[in-house]
């Protein structure tokens, strides 16, 4: 039977917590074994709670498959739980570890004095649920609920996006060129960003900015090679780890990548080079598909002044969605960039920020990334590298409105104020 398996820590070092969990569920279970990216989210206690209580959380989703009764593997969890070290105590009081079962296949089962309740009757409440849950599989049906996941998580007043950390390998970024190109400031940047809790790497070798010029296949991977060997190394061992994307837009590069073990491919043509969407559709690999009129971004090539552009995109998106599913390739697994700054005047970058709430009627998931786009010089003439205030109020906004997955240079600095965002408007039970 698939299961759904939710886990917290907010005591110890709560990730290692997680992960010693994760490897005693793997060892019970068999078959597909899946782990959600980690979220950093603020303690839930009712009101009066002792301050003590409000401990920060790491949590997670696990996906498994079980053979027995559901009722087997909550005694299963129950001992795992003191294994680790969990001692009895109140109600939302802090936890060494806390393990829930939210799905047990396609059932729901309900017994008496609430022994097993399944669906978890407080998952579809709690964003740090359904958002690992829609991480893993966006388009899962819960029992009882005709919804998909990533469109229950869109209703919640409160949610948490993914955090993707811009990596440029390149010497000719618009804004960070050759920042990454020393292997040993790489290496120390994404341990930190890591342990500050960015959940997404994004390796580009490649600019795309305009003017920029295009890169052989052979040379981009022999840039990203050693970055991304290393990335997979470090983590080779651990469940939880970061997802590893690859900004390209060649075949050549991207089918090295994944034979290599990357999780996502980014790819700001979205399938134009031959063979792309081919091997997107064999890979197990999550695929980023944004919206441009050129590639390399050309200033000259913009939308029409009298179009809107929201539905200019909205149109765009929707036939290259169906044209990747009729080819094979999985709702779950597509991810829309609709191109700020590609193909678009500033104010029209701007309006589709204003409205991107109207791109979540598509199917997949949303990535924005306007980290020091050109567009924010509506607001000062400064150079990329100066835009990161700007750009934090951009992800505050984003991430305010539901948006799955934000792209940023600096991460941990967007991190830090979508912290102090959270716990400033964090509410009891």
């Amino acid at each position: 039977m698939r299961c759904f398996i939710g886990l917290g820590s907010n005591q110890g070092d709560r990730v290692a917590n997680l992960e010693q969990a994760a490897r005693k569920l793997k060892a019970i279970g068999e078959g597909d074994f899946r782990v959600s990216p980690i979220y950093r989210t603020p303690a839930l206690v009712p009101t009066g709670a002792p301050s003590s209580w409000r401990i920060p959380f790491v949590n997670a989703v696990i996906e498994m498959h079980w053979r027995g009764e559901a009722t087997q593997l909550l005694s299963k969890l129950k001992e795992i739980e003191k294994e680790i070290g969990r001692a009895p105590a109140e109600r939302w009081a802090p936890r060494l570890i806390d393990l829930d079962l939210l799905l047990f296949g396609d059932q729901t089962l309900r017994e008496a004095e609430k022994v097993l309740d399944v669906p978890h009757p407080q998952m579809f409440k709690r964003a740090f649920v359904l958002g690992p849950l829609r991480d893993l599989e966006p388009r899962l049906i819960v029992p009882g609920n005709a919804s998909a996941v990533m469109d229950l998580h869109r209703r919640l007043p409160s949610r948490a996006p993914l955090w993707m950390g811009i990596l440029n390998l390149t010497p000719d970024s618009f804004s960070d060129g050759g920042i990454h190109a020393d292997f040993s400031a790489f290496a120390e940047n994404c341990e930190s960003a890591f342990s500050e809790g960015v959940q997404v790497f994004d390796l580009g070798a490649e600019s795309t900015r305009p003017g920029a010029t295009p890169v052989e296949p052979e040379v981009e991977w022999r840039r990203l090679r050693p970055a991304l060997e290393h990335l997979i190394d470090r983590y080779r061992h651990r469940h939880f780890r970061p997802r590893i994307s690859i900004d390209t837009r060649h075949t050549f590069v991207a089918e090295r990548a994944i034979e290599a073990g990357v999780d996502w491919i980014n790819d700001v043509s979205a399938g134009a080079d031959a063979g792309m969407v081919e091997l997107v559709r064999r890979a197990n690999c999550d695929f980023v598909f944004m919206h441009h009129l050129s590639v390399p971004a050309n200033v000259a090539h913009v939308l029409p002044d009298s179009a809107d552009p929201v539905q200019e995109v909205l149109r765009w998106a929707n036939a290259r969605i169906e044209r990747l599913r009729s080819e094979g390739v999985s709702l779950n697994r597509l991810i829309f960039d609709p191109g700020i700054g590609f193909g678009k005047t500033p104010f029209q970058s701007l309006e589709i920020l204003k409205r991107v709430e109207e791109l979540q009627v598509l199917p997949v998931r949303i990535l924005i990334g306007a980290s020091r786009k050109s567009f924010m010089k509506l607001w000062g003439e400064r150079p990329p590298a100066a835009r990161d205030p700007e750009g934090m109020g951009v992800s505050l906004q984003m991430a305010l409105r539901g948006i799955d997955i934000i792209r940023v240079h600096e991460p941990s600095l967007h991190l830090r104020a979508f912290n102090a965002f959270q716990e400033v408007s964090a509410w009891s039970v």
